[in-house]
């Protein structure tokens, strides 16, 4: 209810029985303000030792929130919950300590007196005449397990004041008379029991709910509060929430329509009540458009709100008759809706003294306007006297125009009354004087203000819509410029450079990207230059990084470092931090909203670089995983194969020799030898295959004739040929290429072994060379089969092969992939064609394997 009813104490003791049933207590902090029995509730609790903090050369104690943290006690003690910290504290408020350390999952039972709940510190100060100065959300009910009212009688209360139970006597006497009324007392205890009673019916509402409980629920209850820069915004956004409570907690939303740049207190003002609104609970928004009125019903109507909240401040009287004011133009318009308006002259008054900000006056307006004036003189003066009965008033009438055109309202209204004295006094009977010689005369002034009200209200207006397309033009500009630039960086560091880049040009100061490496944070890019940033600015990239909500300077977190920092979040998770120099963004600005949404994009830029390293790495490992897996079923198929065929004749020689023919010696010896032979290519493509998998092919490179490395190819393969046919196909003159010798010819003999492997008996393999300008061409053809269009992209791939996976006599699928690699490493090309013969019954089949190794000089066409 308030001080002095025994909240502490009452913690306490609760506490004491919570420890007497084995419960793991720590007292946070209390304060005991020298009650001897509060004191003696201490003794026996385990009591954490405060954090001293210096401040202006005193140390003072203040909570340990780290050291509770690392205690981890089942129930933590934290009194006072709405007392403000000592400056340089990580927070400003106690109640944010609180949230952190129930954000690490301990329990905490703190106090609170009414007053200090922010929606009712208008209501307290109608009440008390007191603003309070220490407020706390009111989630701090809403989010709650529990809650006890400690009330005692307005009567007991005052007498344990004067028995000085509450404060000394001096002080006693004074908040006797002052705040500690029985009015006022018997006021804060009626809040204090509705409040707790509203929010235990909220938890009784949740409850029906979640059980599926029907009931006449309140979901249909939507509220919009309408605010501006002026003093009473604060109030109606406390309003809002009030009015959400008594709704069942409906959801509310504070809006502000834009109708042109405020600066100075005014923005001060917005930009603080829109913060209060988000810490309330709001949903904030910005609404555009030159009509108010239309602009809200418009949201009205697309968002079914059902409650509007106003204020009313002091309009004319005029204005009301006329129901120009904006209450009234809104109770015309808003079918349906129910409108609050709020009339608190009290309040605003009440709030410190701001006087508006004037706009420096711009003299050359009016300097042009009366130029235009002295310009329509001269020229009547001239038509006058050459003409007669002209109309000069259209000419000072146009003078008029422009000026309202061009300058606004008050060089117009200027620019009219010159153009009237000076044409009532010069053409105007009795001339030469300013006496009004008729009422039409009258009429001509009105007339001439007319216009010029018209005009330079009309010329605001376009200007103001001007001024608000080009704001939306450069920020949209500038979000479409670091669009294109996050998405051409390649990598996460490069993708870190343009954020910072553009964060920093969008705020006008130094910015810096950190992002995550191993357990820390580590700066990934800065701008203009890499910072140095102190204990402090990392302290607060930390806070921003693991617990998602901005830090440093301007926020409730660390608020005197030297740098602001916001959390990078992306649409899976954070991705960094990045950071703007101190006090470079003014709150509520157009560039802090322009960095904002620049920080989304990059968060969002950073962390599909790393989804694509990532990709990189798992597309990796997949086809790491996908050779080791064929190579298993290779070394358990495709060696053991021919392992057992000489194993089995190298037994039947030794255990039957002596008894077998010289014929069948001969057919087991030959088995041997073939297998042998085809035990040590599968080796050898293995071992090739692991070389180029590893990077660890050396090339080395020199001049050679391609025709001795097909020739030698061809006599390692000659031996399987068996019925086959090979014929060569070489001119008699051929550039030399620079490859390796060993590399390349291992290549064809893969290449031809392949052809061998699917042509027929009695078929015929070409092989053939020849040259363009640039390269030296080799070819091998075969009579098989052929490949299919559809396997000719893959058929160079590892362990691809034509026949099915039981198969095993054509090889292991290895030759024509190391081919490619090997080809590729000497800079050369290698590709596949299929069918390239038609036979006479029309089946196409066979397979041209080109290889092309490019000269060092370019042939000239002649020379060819």
């Amino acid at each position: 209810m308030s001080p002095g009813v025994g909240k502490t104490y009452e913690m306490l003791r609760a506490a004491r029985r919570r420890q007497a049933e084995h419960g793991d207590v720590l007292v946070g902090v209390v304060e005991t303000h020298g009650r001897k029995e509060t004191e003696s509730l201490l003794r026996g609790l385990d009591v954490l030792a405060r954090n001293p903090i210096d401040y202006k050369g005193r140390a003072l104690m203040e909570f340990d929130i780290d050291g509770a943290i690392a205690r981890r006690p089942g129930l933590l003690l934290v009194d006072e919950y709405a007392h403000s910290n000592v400056p340089g504290s990580r927070h400003p408020k106690r109640w944010q300590d609180v949230e952190e350390i129930l954000k690490a999952g301990i329990d905490v039972w703190t106090t609170l007196n009414v007053q200090h709940l922010e929606s009712l510190s208008d209501v307290v100060l109608r009440i008390t005449g007191a603003r309070q100065r220490e407020t706390v959300p009111d989630s701090a009910l809403s989010k709650a397990d529990d809650i006890e009212v400690v009330d005692i009688t307005p009567d007991e209360l005052r007498k344990r004041l004067e028995e000085g139970k509450v404060y000394v006597p001096e002080t006693a006497r004074l908040a006797s008379e002052n705040f500690f009324k029985v009015e006022n007392l018997t006021a804060l205890r009626e809040l204090a029991l509705r409040r707790a009673a509203q929010t235990v019916d909220d938890q009784l509402l949740v409850h029906l709910r979640e059980k599926g409980v029907p009931g006449p629920w309140a979901a249909g209850a939507r509220i919009l509060v309408l605010i501006g820069g002026d003093g009473m915004a604060a109030s109606l956004v406390r309003a809002g929430r009030r009015l959400s409570d008594m709704m069942m907690d409906a959801p509310w939303t504070v809006a502000t329509v834009d109708q042109g740049a405020i600066t100075g207190e005014r923005a001060a003002r917005l930009s603080e009540a829109l913060k209060l609104a988000e810490q309330l609970g709001a949903r904030t928004i910005t609404l555009s458009g030159d009509d108010v009125v239309r602009a809200v019903m418009d949201y009205v109507g697309r968002n079914h709100v059902t409650q509007i909240v106003i204020g009313k401040g002091r309009t004319s009287r005029l204005r009301d008759l006329i129901g120009r004011s904006l209450a009234a133009e809104l109770l015309r318009s808003a079918n349906g809706v129910a409108i609050h308006i709020i009339t608190d002259e009290k309040d605003a008054a009440a709030a410190p003294a701001m006087r508006p900000v004037r706009a420096p006056v711009r003299w050359f307006g009016y300097a042009v306007g009366l130029g235009l004036v002295g310009l329509a003189t001269l020229t009547a003066y001239s038509l006058d006297t050459a003409f007669e009965r002209v109309d000069l008033g259209v000419i000072y009438l146009a003078a008029v125009v422009a000026t309202g055109a061009r300058y606004g309202l008050r060089p117009a209204v200027t620019a009219a009354t010159a153009a009237f004295l000076i044409y009532n006094f010069l053409f105007l009977h009795p001339r030469y004087s300013f006496i009004i010689g008729s009422p039409t005369d009258v009429l001509t002034l009105v007339v001439f203000w007319g216009v010029a009200l018209l005009t330079g209200a009309l010329a605001g207006r376009v200007r103001e819509q001007a001024k608000r397309t080009q704001r939306r033009a450069v920020a949209v500009s500038a979000l479409l410029g670091a669009s294109q630039a996050l998405a051409g960086a390649a990598g996460r560091q490069a993708t870190a450079r343009v954020l910072a880049e553009q964060a920093s040009h969008a705020a006008g100061a130094k910015a810096v990207v950190l992002l995550p490496q191993g357990d820390d944070l580590v700066i990934a890019a800065g701008v203009p230059d890499t910072p140095d940033l102190g204990a402090s600015a990392m302290a607060s990239a930390r806070w921003a990084w693991e617990h998602g909500e901005a830090a440093g300077h301007g926020t409730g977190t660390l608020p005197h470092a030297s740098w602001t920092f916001w959390p990078l979040q992306g649409i899976q998770g954070r991705s960094g931090v990045a950071g703007i120099q101190a006090a470079a963004l003014a709150s509520g600005s157009d560039e802090e909203r322009l960095t904002l949404a620049l920080l989304d994009q990059g968060a969002v830029a950073i962390e599909r670089a790393n989804l694509a390293g990532q990709a990189v790495e798992t597309e990796t490992l997949r086809r790491a995983d996908r050779f080791r897996t064929a190579l298993m079923n290779s070394v358990s198929h495709d060696l053991r194969t021919p392992l057992s065929t000489v194993l089995g004749s190298a037994t039947t020689l030794i255990d039957y020799g002596a008894g077998l023919t010289p014929a069948v010696r001969a057919d087991l010896l030959l088995s041997i030898r073939e297998e042998a032979e085809r035990l040590n290519r599968y080796v050898g493509d293995l071992l090739d295959m692991t070389r180029l998998e590893g990077g660890a092919l050396k090339v080395r490179a020199e001049w050679t004739d391609a025709r001795d490395i097909l020739n030698a190819a061809a006599e390692r393969v000659s031996r399987r040929l068996e019925s086959r046919r090979m014929t060569r196909d070489f001119p008699a003159d051929l550039s030399l290429v620079r490859v390796d010798e060993g590399l390349l010819e291992q290549a064809l003999v893969n290449v031809l072994e392949n052809a061998i492997a699917y042509s027929p008996d009695g078929s015929t393999i070409e092989i053939a060379a020849y040259e363009d300008r640039n390269a030296v061409v080799i070819s091998v053809e075969d009579e098989g089969m052929g490949i299919p269009t559809a396997e000719l992209e893959r058929v160079f791939d590892k362990f691809r092969r034509m026949e099915e996976s039981s198969d095993r006599s054509k090889g292991v699928g290895l030759g024509l992939a190391i081919a490619k690699g090997f080809v590729e490493a000497m800079n050369g090309r290698i590709a596949a064609a299929s069918p390239i013969h038609e036979g006479d019954d029309g089946v196409k089949s066979g397979t041209r394997i080109l290889i092309s190794l490019p000269k060092a000089i370019a042939t000239h066409r002649e020379l060819l």
